[in-house]
């Protein structure tokens, strides 16, 4: 998908994103809300889902796609390379991205987005697979770091 078409479709997403999140304050729900929402309507999303940090583990919590891995190996893979680094992730191909977890040997590239709750607290990370390679940018990036601040912001 070509960058304007794809920042265009994230436009109509947000909004979309923002009108059900004034009808819930509760996290968790705005979270399985917007996973929902991103997964059926991003076509090259494969699978997303939310990994939480819980006593210093990566535990899988709401998502949808195929079954994922419930608890990610410490410090191995995409994910964990996201809350060591606190930063977003792209990895073109998760073949080329040593130690890559494979919950899905369909995945081919996959982006992760630390997220904190309010106070600034890391709290896990947004996991997206694409079975496309090359499927994610930095349009992908900046505006699902967008969305996540939707979650924390209650009007």
């Amino acid at each position: 998908m070509d960058t304007n078409k794809k920042q265009e479709r994230y436009r109509r997403l947000k909004s979309q994103i923002t009108e059900l999140f004034t009808k819930c304050e509760d996290m968790e729900a705005r979270m399985a809300t917007a996973i929902a929402v991103l997964h059926h309507k991003m076509d090259y999303f494969f699978w997303t889902g939310f990994y939480f940090l819980q006593e210093n583990r990566l535990i899988v919590k709401m998502y949808q796609g195929s079954v994922a891995c419930m608890e990610l190996k410490k410090n191995t893979g995409v994910c964990w390379a996201g809350i060591n680094q606190q930063k977003t992730i792209i990895v073109s191909d998760v073949h080329d991205f040593e130690g890559h977890i494979a919950c899905d040997s369909r995945s081919q590239s996959e982006l992760v987005v630390p997220f904190f709750d309010n106070k600034g607290i890391l709290l896990g990370v947004l996991d997206i697979d694409s079975s496309q390679k090359n499927a994610f940018d930095q349009t992908d990036a900046e505006n699902l770091e967008e969305i996540l601040q939707l979650i924390f912001t209650i009007p």
